[in-house]
């Protein structure tokens, strides 16, 4: 008979975590980093007494706010290309669903995280319980429920037993390269203190590894001889390259056969700025090098990408008869839009593509095109980013802070302007060093966000910086993990850009001819006493050192206090909210207008935006 131990629910799950290892670089590591947890009645008692117990293996950060946790624990698993995650923990009631949000971001971009929620009790003897809510005709139905929209794996435990099959199912969905997202697992509040035998061996050190998913050679056959034929070819990159860690291999297929790149939001920093085959951002954020490229492939080599609608502009950025091949170890992702289909990892497929290819390269008249809209794009780069002209904007704080930062220095950005600001000007100065959140584009993400990735970036390269860029409609959303940064001692430093309200929404509302309507504060006839926010004091009572700047001289000089200071930093600047936005490269986008209006001008907005309908691609 097997050797059993006596826990309870919570030890065992805590006790189960410790245990899970994973070699990166040589090194073996816990695949948990720790956690997130804020508690209250419904995770306290007995998930806390666990988590007390194990601190000094499964480090337990205090968050502000569910939500802002879930970001943070997001950006962790980023940082380390889904190859670790962080758990959070939320009470019963709001506290859990303070965490749909997250749930749902990580949902969205692919990441692991895994949440241990409070639950109502199983027993239901003290119902209804406080923060409980009721359905009259489904008992069973609670706040947990609403977590199984938003992640890959949902359990509720209501026996102890249960954590024996659900433990290691959610585990290897967070490190599976198809179905890797987020796992919800409710435990109610009485089952949490059960106790139960378990097996001792459940609880023995165990190192995994993350599958490789080997691509199928019919459907490899199939795609070099679709490449074979093309007169030009292109690969966009995106996020999954790095997931797969598949950079090496993506660079060495463009060199070897000599194809232009260009990347996704997700898929910033697969290469350096400068490398000759890297023509820039695409899609409705992107460069008009990587989108009139687009334009001409007959071939496109989609990697590692889940074709979002902002670099497929809304499928429209490709030639309507260009052929699509999609590498992908997630088959949906790789079904998407007809074409031809390997299933399967980067890093598993490029080499394998590249030997059936052998030495097919591009002509060099295609390659003379790319090289000519590469050098176009960097002239308008330059432009968008030269500090001496026209009025304090993104891409002007862009270009000075990219000057003076270091190459492993990580940038974090979400919402609002700043992440088609930073796809379009970032010159990227080191692989895998862009987090700009836009598969969920969730305001609040930045600052909480910047926290978890500093966390995770102080564990492998604590003497480079995460710089945090956000404007001050999210500031204003979510702004306490500044607190968090500050109580950890793990600095960020943060640009706030300040442009009075929400301005890109402004921008797009102005763009298909509405009036400025509650979006600038200016603009909002409610708001009646246009106070404009002090964010430097504000960060400054949360511990921060912090300071305003006015011109560029100040944003350099302040940007060296930054670098040389070891407490989290935030630099406010104003920036202008009606002009010096990135306008050249931008792909159509698909955005419902009005059909019908009063307004003649919404009128030509709704007319604009369907004559770009005729180059839309209709699933195929």
């Amino acid at each position: 008979m097997s050797e059993t131990v006596r826990l309870t629910t919570a030890q065992a799950i805590i006790k189960y975590l410790e245990n899970q290892w994973i070699e990166l670089d040589g090194e073996r590591q816990r695949i948990c980093g720790g956690g997130f947890g804020i508690f209250g009645h419904g995770n306290v008692t007995c998930l806390g007494e666990a988590m007390y117990e194990a601190h000094d293996k499964l480090p337990l950060y205090r968050g502000q706010h569910e939500q802002s946790m879930g970001f943070a624990a997001a950006a962790y698993a980023k940082f380390y290309r889904r190859k670790r995650f962080m758990f959070c923990s939320a009470s019963a009631g709001p506290g859990t669903s303070n965490l749909v949000t997250s749930s749902a971001l990580a949902m969205a971009n692919r990441l692991p995280m895994l949440m241990l929620c409070g639950d109502n009790f199983v027993t239901r003897l003290p119902d209804p319980v406080l923060q409980q809510v009721e359905h009259f005709n489904n008992p069973s139905l609670g706040v947990t429920d609403s977590f199984k929209a938003v992640t890959r794996y949902w359990d509720r435990i209501t026996h102890p037993a249960q954590i024996l099959q659900s433990l290691p199912q959610a585990l290897g969905v967070m490190l599976d390269p198809a179905d890797c997202g987020p796992a919800f697992i409710g435990l109610p509040q009485d089952v949490q203190g059960w106790t139960y035998d378990y097996p001792v061996s459940f609880f023995e050190p165990v190192v995994h590894r993350v599958r490789a998913i080997m691509p199928d050679p019919v459907e490899l056959e199939q795609a070099a001889q679709a490449l074979a034929k093309a007169k030009a070819p292109l690969i966009i990159a995106g996020g999954g390259v790095q997931y797969g860690d598949a950079i090496e291999e993506l660079r060495a297929f463009a060199e070897r056969h000599q194809i232009p790149v260009v990347e996704t939001i997700a898929g910033r920093a697969n290469l350096l700025w400068d490398h000759p085959l890297n023509c820039g951002p695409i899609g409705v954020t992107g460069s008009e090098s990587a989108n009139n490229l687009a334009n001409l492939a007959d071939v496109v080599l989609c990697v590692g990408t889940r074709l979002q609608d902002f670099t497929t502009g809304s499928w429209s950025v490709f030639a309507l008869e260009s052929a699509l091949i999609k590498i992908n170890p997630a088959r949906f992702d790789a079904l998407k839009h007809r074409g031809t289909a390997v299933v399967a990892g980067a890093k598993e497929s490029l080499p394998a593509l590249s030997a059936l290819m052998g030495a097919f390269h591009s002509s060099p008249a295609w390659l003379a095109t790319a090289a000519h809209e590469n050098a176009s794009w960097a002239l308008i780069r330059a432009r968008n980013t030269d500090s001496q002209q026209g009025p304090n904007r993104y891409a002007q704080v862009i270009g000075v802070i990219n000057g003076m930062c270091s190459p492993e220095d990580r940038i974090v950005a979400a919402a609002g302007g700043l992440p088609a600001e930073l796809a379009a000007n970032w010159r990227t100065l080191a692989t895998s060093s862009v987090d700009i959140e836009f598969g969920f584009s969730c305001m609040g993400y930045e600052i909480a966000g910047g926290w978890g990735a500093r966390i995770a970036q102080s564990e492998t390269q604590p003497d480079s910086d995460t710089i945090v860029w956000t404007g001050d409609g999210s500031y204003l959303l979510m702004n306490s993990d500044i607190y968090s940064a500050v109580l950890t001692e793990k600095k960020l430093i943060i640009m706030v850009l300040d442009n009075g309200g929400f301005a890109v929404i402004n921008k797009l509302q102005k763009g298909k001819g509405n009036e400025s309507y509650n979006n600038l504060i200016a603009d909002t006839p409610t708001a009646s006493n246009q106070h404009r926010v002090d964010f430097a004091a504000h960060a400054q009572s949360m511990g921060a050192t912090s300071e305003r700047v006015d011109t560029v001289d100040q944003l350099q000089a302040a940007f060296l206090r930054a670098k040389a200071s070891t407490n989290t930093y935030v630099i406010v600047m104003n920036v202008d909210p009606y002009d010096g936005w990135t306008t050249e490269g931008h792909a159509w986008w698909e955005v419902g207008t009005p059909a019908i209006s009063n307004s003649a001008s919404v009128t030509a907005g709704h007319k604009e935006v369907e004559s770009g309908r005729a180059r839309q691609r209709k699933g195929v």
